[in-house]
């Protein structure tokens, strides 16, 4: 199905983009995006999560007749989507395995009956046969796929059952398609439009910065303590704590129960109907904590989680910035804080070793590599993450991470350096071969290894020299020469340190070597970007109604409104109907069905105490 471009330039979607989403401008791309879809091109965006990556196929979906189709991942994306759409007035379902025949069958009827607007469904959903064939006769205007990275195995979150996705090109040759995604590096989305079979595709990267987040790494030191102190100077706001296993998720949150903190576990482990309660129970801030595995949160929908947690070393990058992205959605200030042990770095490394596939061990070790370098680094948390996916940025310092706001100290580790460069060269030079950091700790330390023996390593002159330091402490140095260039870390499951000519130019001339003090626990200082004052006591009463009006009608309180909503309605206290538009997320819909309890409230809070006076601020849009 082809659509005119003359009609996606002339077509005004901005009546259409308040009336259903109570917005009144687009984000960073959200048009262009909308209007080449609507022209019938295909289009591959990559758009930060927060960034309105829904709204970019849910637009087009109302502007022109057919069937949206969204391929998601996971079931709790297609129920938090769909109520949220049913919410605003728009015609949606979805079709899963948590559905029963009884459930599924009038959704198959309005589907044939061409009722709904947008189909949610899963990969392995869509591709069966007899399904695919329905597909044909229920007119499919576009094919939206989201978290597309899952078809590329370089991903972070590589699904195999993604991979049939590419024969949709064979089956609706004329379809349209839209790849969506967070997290991408130049090559995932090299293979993503590759596997998809994109079109000569127009291509949109919005900036992966979130400048509402504020970043911090902590030295893991009695990590429950750590994180109760957290929870404690945060004691009305919601958050995940992402851990490695099943086993610390339940067990986390059993402890924190025991503290008084609302909390439940997240895990595939669990039965779908105790998971299913879980994440219910979050997502209607019934419990304020969700300990989970990475089997949680992705796609979930809840703009106002305040903090992310990593209680454990996230195993890459992209996992990790998918995972801080769920803070903040609304665009509040919100904190992400990772634990990190070195500890933690050899647990995942003796799982790597345990993958039978020598390609999916050395994809495995380079993408931790780069995680450790990010924990690591004295450099703004910001230049690191943006770097990592090729973007620049151009400010001096963030104001909204720990290296920025609470620099590490550093010292003159010329002594350090050279014990640590010269074990490398005598290493390299009696064996004539290289070694890992562990080994070359080893040696420095004294060690009495089977390994020492065998190579004679015992004999070296620096052979002991460094008794002094731990090991932690030294394979941190090593790590810290790494990133600054003078010792390079080769590749491969028996991985090896390698003088680069920086590093043996410094060995010889002895120069000076400045070192960053390892991560410890700077004091907390909370970003102001985003942030939106606001009359607090009218906020809080605005937030119990919404509670109250979510609870009556069985969903989770965002789908009323988000707190963002509620911020501005208690800043700009409107009086009547036209000032109720204006708040951003007010459409017509929900204008009409709750717009008259909130001004009630308003108006009641206004009789009681005086109106608050606040500077002005601009809001965005969807």
């Amino acid at each position: 199905m082809k659509f005119d471009v003359s009609l996606a330039l002339t077509f005004d979607l901005i009546p259409l983009l308040k009336k259903h989403f109570g917005f009144a401008a687009f984000r960073p791309h959200q048009r262009e995006i909308v209007e080449d879809t609507l022209s019938g091109r295909d289009v591959f965006a990559v758009l930060p999560t927060g960034g309105g990556k829904s709204l970019c196929y849910q637009l087009p979906a109302l502007a022109r007749p057919g069937l949206t189709v969204v391929v998601s991942p996971l079931i709790a994306l297609m129920k938090d989507q769909v109520d949220a759409l049913t919410a605003a007035g728009i015609p949606a379902t979805f079709l899963n395995s948590s559905l029963a025949s009884g459930e599924s069958r009038p959704r198959l009827r309005g589907l044939h009956a061409g009722e709904y607007r947008l189909l949610y469904v899963a990969p392995e959903r869509l591709m069966l046969s007899g399904f695919l064939e329905d597909l044909k006769r229920w007119r499919v205007s576009l094919f939206a796929i989201d978290e597309a990275h899952c078809i590329s195995e370089w991903g972070h979150d590589f699904r195999p059952e993604y991979r049939q996705l590419a024969s949709l090109r064979t089956e609706f040759e004329a379809v349209p398609m839209m790849a969506l995604t967070a997290t991408a590096t130049e090559r995932v989305r090299a293979d993503i439009v590759r596997q998809l079979h994109l079109r000569e595709p127009r291509v949109y990267i919005a900036s992966f910065n979130r400048p509402n987040l504020n970043y911090r790494v902590s030295a893991k030191s009695g990590a429950f303590e750590q994180v109760c102190a957290f929870l404690r100077s945060r004691s009305r706001e919601a958050g995940i704590i992402y851990v490695q296993s099943r086993k610390s998720a339940e067990s986390l949150a059993a402890k924190l129960r025991l503290e008084g903190v609302p909390a439940a576990a997240y895990h595939a482990g669990l039965e779908a109907a105790e998971r299913s309660r879980n994440q219910e129970a979050f997502l209607r801030d019934e419990v304020r904590v969700v300990c989970a595995t990475i089997a949680f949160g992705m796609g979930i929908n809840k703009p106002n989680v305040r903090f992310v947690i990593h209680y454990d070393l996230p195993k890459n990058v992209e996992g990790y910035y998918q995972e801080t992205g769920r803070a903040g959605r609304d665009g509040l200030p919100s904190d992400c804080l990772l634990l990190f042990s070195p500890g933690d770095v050899q647990k995942y490394l003796q799982f790597i070793d345990e993958k039978p596939d020598p390609g999916e061990q050395a994809i495995a070790r380079e993408q931790l590599r780069q995680m450790v370098h990010y924990a690591e680094s004295s450099v703004c948390r910001r230049v690191e993450l943006l770097r990592y996916f090729g973007e620049t940025y151009e400010n001096v310092g963030c104001g909204a991470c720990d290296n920025c706001l609470s620099p590490r100290a550093t010292y003159d580790g010329t002594v350090d350096a050279q014990k640590l460069l010269s074990c490398v060269f005598r290493i390299r030079q009696h064996s004539g071969f290289s070694v890992g950091i562990q080994h070359v700790v080893d040696v420095l330390r004294g060690g009495e290894t089977e390994r020492i023996r065998r190579w004679g390593h015992e004999k070296l002159s620096t052979y002991g020299i460094g008794r002094d330091r731990d090991k932690a402490t030294w394979a941190a140095v090593a790590r810290e020469l790494v990133r600054l260039g003078y010792l390079r870390q080769t590749p491969g499951q028996f991985s090896s340190l390698e003088l680069t000519p920086d590093g043996m130019t410094v060995l010889r001339q002895r120069g000076r070597i400045m070192l960053t003090r390892p991560v410890t626990a700077p004091p907390v200082t909370r970003p102001k970007v985003g942030d939106i004052g606001c009359d607090e006591v009218l906020f809080d009463r605005l937030r119990e109604l919404r509670r109250q009006l979510a609870g009556k009608l069985g969903v989770p309180p965002y789908i009323v409104f988000g707190d963002v909503s509620l911020k501005q309605m208690a800043r700009y206290y409107p009086q009547n109907d036209e000032e109720f538009l204006r708040i951003n997320g007010v459409g017509d819909r929900k204008r009409a069905e709750f717009g008259p309890a909130f001004l009630e409230a308003i108006q009641d809070h206004l009789q009681k105490n005086p109106r608050q006076m606040f500077a002005e601020d601009a809001f965005g849009g969807g």
